[in-house]
């Protein structure tokens, strides 16, 4: 995988990409209107997550790329709730995808996301917080929970 963008983005397209593969393979019951609307509303209330949370990063003129060294501790807006509302809204866009592709065995792929965003981005991001701001950062991180 060298050379390979190691993006969120990208880990979030390829679960959602199996979550269409699984379902197709296995077809589920896209099931109610109410099912479809709550899968709509659960993509379109992680976009917006995803979208408040990245204004914070432009607000404190910071970057928002994993793998960098942290110019600045985010502690406002979304960042008071969740350490990771952006890692947040992806989940939540993917529930709501597995939902609307009515197969409930894709669920299993929701702690598979979790687990992959926590190493490969959160703990390191984590670890550079840290670094960076010591006992401010210590300090937050005791204090604001990790996804919820």
């Amino acid at each position: 995988m060298k050379g390979f963008p190691d993006l969120p983005p990208i880990w979030l397209v390829g679960f959602l990409g199996l979550n269409w593969g699984i379902a197709w393979v296995i077809p589920g019951n896209p099931g109610s209107s109410f099912l479809t609307l709550l899968s709509w509303g659960l993509i379109w209330a992680g976009l917006a997550l995803i979208f408040w949370s990245t204004y914070w990063f432009w607000r404190r003129k910071t970057t928002i790329e994993p793998h960098h060294t942290p110019q600045v501790l985010i502690v406002e807006g979304p960042y008071r709730i969740s350490r990771n509302p952006i890692y947040l809204g992806m989940g939540v866009i993917l529930l709501g995808a597995i939902i609307g592709r009515g197969q409930p065995a894709c669920l299993i792929l929701l702690p598979f996301f979790v687990g992959v965003i926590t190493r490969r981005f959160i703990a390191p991001e984590e670890h550079g917080l840290m670094q960076a701001f010591g006992s401010e950062a210590e300090a937050y991180l005791q204090k604001t929970r990790r996804w919820l």
